[in-house]
């Protein structure tokens, strides 16, 4: 008698839908990305178009009119008028400084609080969150005061020390938060193992917490980048302010130069996004790390 052996039946594949063919609301919010992309950009199309516009044609012509000649005095006035490499010097050591430093201070605090559990934690977490709500108009003149009193005023360490602590306040939020879900059997793994506190943090927390370590240096640095206030109230020296104080320092009470107002804006930008197109990769994979953890 002969035996049949039939096999198990093979799967039912399921067809895959077109990618191309998953409905009109992807388009629809690809579309509207685009569209709020675009508006985005427009208050710099503006000021690239008025940078190389001469005085003339813009009061004739107004902001929106189109240049009659290619001008470049206002880069060149920008560029001599407030010493643009010196200024570009004091931004970049210390936005630098205060991202490395904020950073670091951070993860020493969070490591205390995520990890650590030390007394109090919660209470202390709440501080921290409830100084990144303080505006920074309610910390100028107690800053000052100090900064005044103890022979830092007008220097680049002071502001490197101010927001130092304004930039780790909210790292060690964010970082307490995530190390307080750090896996406890890591940690008591590498506790059997003799490892000491300093070496937990350097070899099993901070290889672990690199990507979000890289995108909070790389928000820090833009962040202190842009400050305005404090390096305008902390710095009254021409030889220690930044940037944005020196692309101020152009408009006056009666007169304003808009083309180079605009040109200075424009070569201001320019540092800050280089500085985001090369640490891009760095940044999405930080976030898409972060969404994976």
């Amino acid at each position: 008698m002969a035996v049949t052996i039939t096999g198990a039946a093979a799967p039912v594949r399921r067809p895959v839908p077109d990618r191309h063919h998953r409905g009109v609301s992807r388009w629809v919010v690809l579309a509207l990305l685009i569209l709020g992309a675009l508006v985005m950009l427009v208050p710099f199309a503006f000021m690239l178009l008025n940078a190389f516009k001469s005085p003339g044609d813009y009061s004739s012509g107004g902001p929106l009119s189109w240049p009659s000649e290619f001008y470049t005095k206002g880069l060149r006035t920008y560029w001599t008028a407030v010493n643009f490499p010196l200024k570009l010097w004091n931004s970049a050591l210390i936005a630098g400084s205060v991202a490395v430093l904020g950073v670091a201070v951070s993860l020493l605090n969070a490591y205390a609080l995520g990890i650590g559990r030390v007394r109090g934690r919660l209470w202390i977490v709440g501080l921290f969150l409830l100084a990144n709500m303080l505006p920074q108009e309610a910390l100028i003149y107690p800053l000052y005061y100090v900064a005044k009193e103890v022979g830092l005023y007008n220097t680049r360490l002071a502001v490197i020390i101010i927001f130092t602590v304004i930039q780790s306040a909210f790292g060690t939020y964010l970082l307490a938060s995530v190390m307080g879900t750090f896996p406890r059997s890591l940690l008591e793994a590498a506790a059997l193992d003799g490892a000491g506190k300093w070496t937990v943090l350097w070899r099993v927390v901070f290889p672990n917490l690199r990507p979000t370590l890289a995108v909070l240096l790389i928000f820090f640095f833009i962040w202190t980048w842009n400050e305005f206030l404090i390096p305008l109230v902390m710095l009254i020296d021409n030889q220690t302010q930044t940037i944005p104080v020196a692309l101020a320092s152009l408009q006056g009470d009666r007169l304003m130069d808009a083309p180079t107002t605009n040109a200075g804006a424009l070569i201001s930008l320019v540092p800050a996004i280089l500085f985001f197109l090369i640490f891009q990769r760095t940044l999405a994979r930080g976030i898409t790390a972060g969404a994976e953890k």
